[in-house]
């Protein structure tokens, strides 16, 4: 089973796809797919798709999407639309990788790719690389993770309660590593190259400090110091009108530094405590 959800959501067995067209079954293979070969209770799945108040009729409507997957999983086993038949052996059914247990459903990955375990395995071996010193391999490593998100994660998947919670802890380990490849990037002297991706990125997160903090740094050592300490005056204004908050004494420290033009590029951005973003 060969699962993407960091962009479109796209899930195919032997090739094939089993991804349905129709909303709600979307919703459910999704969060099957996010929890592969763990046991999904029906509750949660109901809430996911009808919220704190189902329908009567939601068991049964669940088990209808539920057959619907195992149709499309039966399709591809049969080498369908873009699919190859399997070799000989013992034959599979839909309901060998689509289980019915006791509480739920559970979804075998069956030794295939994850899109989210290759980025958190190479985000993993980034910021270790990080913790080591090793810029270069870092940037490298968290570039390869990064390129994996085609999109916002689950972009074209109908979600509720449970699937936004995981596309926020998603959202959240993306913004993650992409601190740490700037950081690694900063390390290694480009903050020239860094400046386009940075304006984007504190337009897109304008009180995520850590990001300020390196735009600010990006901007002092290409010699635009004014902008560097315009960008930390727009952060605090943002700070206190939406949160009551001033910067870090981290961010506080960087911007005097800046105001202070020693000579030489500022010290190494201080860890920066990330906000949550707007």
């Amino acid at each position: 089973m060969d699962i993407d959800v960091l962009g479109a959501l796209a899930v195919r067995h032997d090739g094939g796809s089993i991804t349905p067209t129709a909303p709600k079954p979307r919703q459910v293979l999704a969060l099957l797919a996010l929890r592969a070969g763990q046991v999904v209770p029906v509750g949660v799945l109901t809430e996911e798709l009808w919220g704190a108040t189902p329908p009567r009729s939601a068991r049964a409507t669940l088990q209808t999407y539920i057959l619907q997957l195992r149709e499309l999983i039966t399709a591809a086993l049969d080498g369908g639309p873009g699919g190859t038949r399997t070799a000989p052996g013992p034959r599979r059914t839909a309901k060998d990788l689509l289980l019915t247990v006791p509480g739920g459903y559970l979804l075998k990955a069956d030794g295939g790719t994850s899109d989210v375990r290759e980025f958190e395995r190479l985000a993993g071996v980034g910021y270790r690389a990080m913790d080591a010193e090793d810029h270069p391999q870092a940037a490298r490593l968290l570039r390869q993770a990064l390129d994996l998100w085609t999109g916002p994660a689950l972009a074209d998947v109908h979600t509720g309660f449970h699937l936004q919670t995981e596309v926020r802890r998603l959202e959240e380990s993306r913004l993650c590593a992409l601190d740490q490849r700037v950081e690694a990037d900063l390390r290694l002297g480009r903050h020239r190259e860094l400046l386009a991706e940075l304006t984007v990125l504190v337009n897109q997160y304008p009180t995520h400090e850590s990001l300020c903090g390196q735009f600010m740094l990006a901007l002092y050592r290409s010699g635009r110091r004014g902008e560097a300490l315009e960008a930390y005056r727009r952060l605090r204004s943002t700070l206190v009108r939406t949160m009551g908050l001033e910067p870090s004494p981290a961010l506080g420290k960087l911007q005097r530094s800046i105001l202070a033009s020693n000579p030489g590029a500022p010290p190494v951005r201080p860890a920066i405590p990330a906000l949550p973003v707007a």
